[in-house]
């Protein structure tokens, strides 16, 4: 019997790497305070792209959503944004977040911290070069953060960036 292997939650794209030899679809998370913004990249880590913002709830009813996220897509992995502060340092909502990815180890997928600051703002601008209507970018703003994390480590999967 082989014994299982443990699930890696690390902020170095190697390391990620080395925990999908193959590739595989990746899920990225954008965690707010209200809600989950998703996105999806492909197997091949080429694009991003915005999925559902799941509100949030209960820890074991947001589990279950993203859990049937990921069945439904075949996910092999998981980045999620690392909300640190404008220096680099870490605050209440990086503990959190660690936590919340210690949570989702039950998942059993390699799980990669990105840093995502910035990320709203540029996913706002995105929005609005769009020309989309306020109500239309609040609905939206959290999957798109959560596209420009995930397209920020697949570029680093897929182009060698090695830390956070």
């Amino acid at each position: 019997m082989v014994a299982p292997v443990a699930v890696v939650i690390t902020t170095s794209a190697l390391e990620m790497r080395d925990a999908l030899p193959h590739g595989g679809g990746l899920i990225g998370l954008d965690l707010g305070t209200q809600t989950i913004g998703t996105a999806f990249c492909d197997p091949s880590w080429r694009i991003a792209s915005p999925g559902k913002t799941i509100k949030r709830g209960k820890f074991s009813i947001d589990k279950g959503l993203i859990a049937a996220l990921i069945a439904e897509r075949s996910i092999k992995g998981i980045v999620i944004g690392l909300p640190l502060n404008m220096d680099g340092s870490s605050g209440p909502r990086v503990q959190s977040t660690r936590a919340y990815a210690r949570n989702l180890e039950v998942l059993d997928l390699p799980i990669l911290l990105w840093d995502e600051r910035w990320s709203t703002t540029s996913a706002e601008r995105g929005l609005l070069d769009q020309d989309m209507s306020r109500a239309k970018r609040a609905e939206r703003i959290d999957s798109a953060a959560a596209a420009v994390i995930l397209q920020a480590a697949i570029d680093a999967l897929a182009g060698g960036g090695f830390r956070l």
